[in-house]
């Protein structure tokens, strides 16, 4: 809105000089007034650049110098409406935004004249269709989730809304969401933000997600508090239960809101107190190995009288993966899930660096999590959902290929809900209300117009998708095969996924693993996270490093980024709560 504004005021303000130079040779005096007036403001605007110390290019090129910063503040709107292509546009290309919102309102999304991608360029995957296609179902597809050791399985979507808190959404956008997901009989997560009335209003089915916060779940000190978890969990809504490990944006850190923005709602939803900072450790204070996350999932399974539990992680050391499965097989306990986060997954606010280097791609990590459960004899008990920039039909058929059985998307689901892909979500000045909480801007959300836009766009999607496979002669899901997805390896040839990547047969890591795997599978263990086994070569470096405080010691301030009149040093100990550990 505020770039509008800039728009509008330099149009206004260039008119207004001609037309008053205009006015100037046709009228009297007056006129002259005005003229001078301008200019007299634009001398005290001088002045003002030539003396104040912030700004180098405003010191040396006084009243020019605004342009810089008018041009910069409206870039994104040049860039986005008058600039780029089609298929140009980060995170999610101006086509891919164009479907969705032509789905989300129930009309023709097709695209005339043939792609626009590069098919030949290296790395293009492609789906093979069948000579001999078959008619689509006529029911959406779906997926039951529940080992042998659930008592109430869920029969799932192949499409579901993925992780978004109310704080970080809208109340608005969530209750669409929450009626989008009620109509089409789908899977709608709440996010670690809590449980809130707003994810019951229209009864939708829930995953409600337990982050390392325990938002909604909590003791007064941060702890886990099984008695409040008990009764909400078993609240009919409720159909299961993500334990989050980390997130694809961000994996190891954890989150804050900051006080200013922890609301009356927020605080009795997450059940923290108002005026202090609402903090997501790193990690979880209830466990800190495999085995004892194994003991927190069978809590949680026996507290929520048997319904699916499952664990949401973003794939880091691969041995941390081999080291779950062998706590699953040691201790007995089973995940009826597991979410596998890309690092290509949105956030509300995270560090450049996590979104950029930090993190294992999706198609790696659903590749290598399926592989692991094979490998180790528990793909059979445990289902794998994938979440990560999932907008389409086709994304979805190939990450049922890729080693998942069914999909979650967040970013695409906010764009159903009128998200215009601002990239204003850490501001709380989203222009269309999706992500604030301010009251003035979520008005522009009509709950129930955009509640079938959520609707419509599950559906087309979902729909899509089955249509995809149906061209692919198949009539199910089940039939899908690695074969079915190939990849541009150079300019000369391409090679399917069965080729491409070594596939792990049933229990082939319990009896003889290979040797590429055969040492991470060794190394793990149902005691330890993280690549715990010294090496004796690769190091990247062969001298001590000087003790070094750790951030949990550090009794500096969280970081809090503001346009401040005047820049002064950060303490030598700063840091951010979010990259502690739990208690």
């Amino acid at each position: 809105m505020m770039r509008i504004v800039v728009i509008l005021f330099l149009f206004v303000l260039a008119a207004g000089f001609v037309l008053t130079a205009l006015f100037a040779g046709t009228s009297g005096n007056w006129v002259w007034w005005i003229l001078v007036v301008l200019a007299a403001a634009l001398l005290a605007v001088g002045i003002r650049d030539v003396t104040q110390k912030r700004h180098s290019i405003l010191r040396n090129f006084p009243i020019l110098g605004h342009a810089r910063y008018l041009f910069e503040f409206i870039r994104p709107e040049i860039q986005q409406y008058f600039i780029e292509r089609n298929t140009d546009g980060t995170p999610f290309n101006r086509d891919t935004r164009s479907m969705i919102y032509a789905r989300a309102k129930g009309v023709d999304s097709h695209k005339a004249f043939g792609t626009e991608l590069q098919v030949n360029e290296v790395g293009h995957e492609y789906l093979l269709h069948s000579s001999a296609p078959v008619a689509p179902a006529t029911e959406q597809h779906r997926v039951s989730i529940g080992s042998s050791q659930c008592t109430q399985p869920y029969e799932i979507s192949l499409l579901n809304i993925s992780s978004m808190s109310f704080g970080s959404l809208s109340a608005n956008a969530v209750r669409s969401m929450n009626k989008g997901a009620a109509m089409g009989e789908f899977v709608h997560e709440t996010g670690e933000g809590g449980l809130t009335k707003y994810h019951l209003e229209f009864g939708a089915d829930l995953f409600w997600e337990i982050g390392s916060g325990y938002f909604g779940c909590r003791t007064p000190e941060g702890r886990f508090d099984p008695e409040s978890f008990a009764h909400k969990a078993n609240l009919p809504q409720v159909k299961g239960i993500t334990i989050k490990m980390s997130q694809g944006a961000k994996p190891g850190l954890g989150g804050v809101l900051p006080a200013a923005k922890v609301t009356e709602e927020i605080s009795e939803a997450r059940q923290v107190p108002m005026g202090e900072d609402c903090i997501s450790p790193a990690s979880h204070p209830e466990f800190s190995t495999p085995r004892e996350l194994m003991a927190f999932v069978a809590q949680l399974r026996d507290l929520a009288q048997g319904k699916p539990i499952g664990i949401k992680f973003c794939v880091g050391s691969r041995t941390d993966v081999m080291a779950i499965c062998k706590a699953m097989i040691e201790t007995g306990v089973l995940v009826d899930f597991i979410t596998v986060d890309g690092a290509e997954g949105g956030t509300g606010a995270a560090p450049l660096e996590y979104e950029d280097h930090v993190g294992t791609p999706l198609t790696e990590g659903l590749l290598l999590v399926h592989n692991v459960l094979v490998g180790s004899g528990l793909r059979e008990e445990i289902r794998i959902a994938a979440a990560g920039k999932v907008a389409n039909g086709s994304d979805i058929v190939k990450r049922l290929i890729q080693g998942a059985d069914f999909t979650f998307a967040a970013r695409s689901m906010m764009m159903a809900t009128g998200c215009i892909q601002a990239q204003k979500c850490h501001t709380n000045h989203c222009p269309v209300g999706v992500a604030t909480q301010s009251k003035r801007l979520q008005r522009a959300i009509d709950v129930e117009d955009k509640g079938h836009r959520v609707y419509n766009y599950h559906r087309l999607t979902v729909t899509e998708a089955g249509q995809i496979m149906a061209s692919m002669g198949l009539e199910s899901p089940d039939q899908l095969n690695t074969r079915m997805l190939r990849r541009r390896v150079n300019l000369q040839s391409t090679r399917s996924y069965a080729s491409l990547f070594h596939w792990l047969k049933p229990g082939e890591l319990l009896h003889d693993a290979p040797p590429s795997w055969k040492e991470d599978w060794e190394e793990a263990d149902a005691d330890h996270f993280g690549e715990h086994v010294a090496v004796s070569y690769g190091r990247p470096r062969t001298v001590a490093l000087k003790h070094q405080t750790r951030a949990s010691e550090t009794k500096a301030p969280r970081i809090d980024a503001t346009n401040s009149l005047k820049v002064v040093p950060l303490p030598h100990d700063v840091t951010r709560p979010e990259g502690k550990p739990g208690i």
